[in-house]
Order: C-alpha cells, then sequence, then structure tokens
C-alpha cells in the first residue's frame, strides 16, 4: 500500500484526510465505441462524482479524454484533459476526503468543463481572501492553457441551495 501525502490549500482545514488508494487494476480505460460519422459532439453530457483524493485527477482525465474522442471531439483532449486533471488536484486540496462534482459539455462550438466541491465559504473576510488568492495561484499553470486557447475560466461560490465552490473552464474551438 502507497502511503500519499495531501497538504491542504485551506488555511481552515486542519487535517487533510486520505482514503484508501484506488485499485490500479479498476482504472484501466474499458474499449471505446468508434466515434459518430461526422464527430459533431452535439449533446455531449457527461457528469460523474469523484472522491476527495488526489489520485482522481487521474480518472477524472481518463473519463473525459474517452468522452471526447467517443464524441468526435478529439481537437479539445489535451486541454480538457489538463483543465480537468488540475481543477481536480486543485479541488481536492481545497477540502481533502470530500466527494468532488465533474461536469463535462459541448455546446455552442466550445466545451465546458465544471468541477464543484464542497469547500464553503468563510465567514471570516481575511480567512475567504486568503483561501481565494490560494486557489487561484495553485491554477496559475491551468490559467495559462486556458488563455492560450483563447477560453476563459474561474471560480465561485456555488448558489445558495447548494454548498461549496464551482470552478469552471470554457474551450472555445
Amino acid at each position: 500500500m502507497h502511503s500519499y501525502s495531501l497538504a491542504a490549500l485551506c488555511p481552515a482545514v486542519a487535517e487533510a484526510r486520505t482514503p484508501a488508494p484506488y485499485s490500479h487494476r479498476a482504472l484501466r480505460p474499458a474499449p471505446q465505441p468508434a466515434p459518430r460519422p461526422g464527430g459533431s459532439g452535439h449533446g455531449l453530457a457527461l457528469s460523474f462524482t469523484l472522491p476527495g483524493d488526489v489520485r482522481s485527477a487521474f480518472v477524472g482525465r481518463t473519463a473525459v479524454s474517452a468522452a471526447l474522442e467517443a464524441n468526435g471531439l478529439a481537437p479539445y483532449v489535451w486541454p480538457a484533459t489538463h483543465a480537468v486533471a488540475e481543477l481536480v488536484a486543485v479541488t481536492v486540496r481545497m477540502s481533502p476526503g470530500r466527494e468532488l462534482y465533474v461536469s463535462l459539455r459541448h455546446r455552442d462550438d466550445a466545451v465546458r468543463l465544471l468541477v464543484w466541491d464542497q469547500h464553503p465559504r468563510h465567514s471570516d473576510r481575511d480567512l475567504a481572501t486568503l483561501c481565494e488568492t490560494r486557489r487561484r495561484r495553485a491554477l496559475w499553470l491551468l490559467a495559462a492553457v486556458v488563455d492560450d486557447w483563447g477560453g476563459e475560466g474561474g471560480a465561485c461560490e456555488a448558489e445558495p441551495s447548494q454548498r461549496g465552490t464551482k470552478s469552471w473552464v470554457v474551450l472555445p474551438r
């Protein structure tokens, strides 16, 4: 069994919890169906939940890559898999041990990727500012990739009916 160190980015997280490791045999990608003729990608909608573990970035990359390839959207594979891996890795460090939600959509000739975590907004303004700054700094490489691709991204507090933070990226064709 491997021992993985997980340093929380959020200053309010007292101790990061590391769930049991994944079975590497279970992570082999399944055979991929042939892409649809024309490769339009219209209607691509994929949503899944991942455990709050840094190794989930690999699972996210694999799922997003397979979905894009299967829907004839291969040009998006590199930036989208990079984006999901970065967002998941940072999100997990913001709220270790808590599940996160990933959503991938293709609409209006753009890939939209959302990662929602359960990290609530801090009531202390200084702590909230520090936490937001750490999240933003941890995503510096992703910001450069998204900018180079001509896209946009960001993070915001979830809707009042939900708790947590939503981090998102839009990659236009």
